[in-house]
């Protein structure tokens, strides 16, 4: 793997350490910003922005997936729909009429 970026920074005795400058501006983030740490299954560190509010660690973990994999097999995790898909789907959904701007009814749990 390529690095875009190395930089390094040193562990103080409480376990703090300043990221550098250059690492803050790739990711976004200044004073007062929130990042997050995640180790994978072997043992590299990945550091993204916090992004605000709560997420479902199962998709977070699928999307994790997902990614990985797709940077992995590139050409063989991504392929073109086939062009059968429209006429499969119409025929699976017949004449329904779907306003995707309606109001859902009833009760929404996500």
């Amino acid at each position: 793997m390529a690095a875009l970026l190395k930089e390094e920074s040193t562990i103080t005795a409480k376990g703090q350490t300043t990221i550098p400058k250059s690492i803050r501006q790739a990711l976004g983030v200044d004073y007062g910003g929130r990042i997050t740490f995640f180790v994978d299954d072997q043992r590299r560190i990945h550091v993204k922005k916090a992004t605000e509010g709560t997420r479902d660690p199962v998709v977070f973990r699928f999307l994790e997936f997902l990614e990985q994999d797709m940077i992995d097999h590139p050409d063989s995790s991504i392929v073109k729909l086939p062009a059968s898909l429209p006429d499969r789907v119409a025929a699976l959904v017949g004449n329904m009429d779907v306003d995707l701007d309606a109001e859902i009814e009833g009760d929404v749990a996500l």
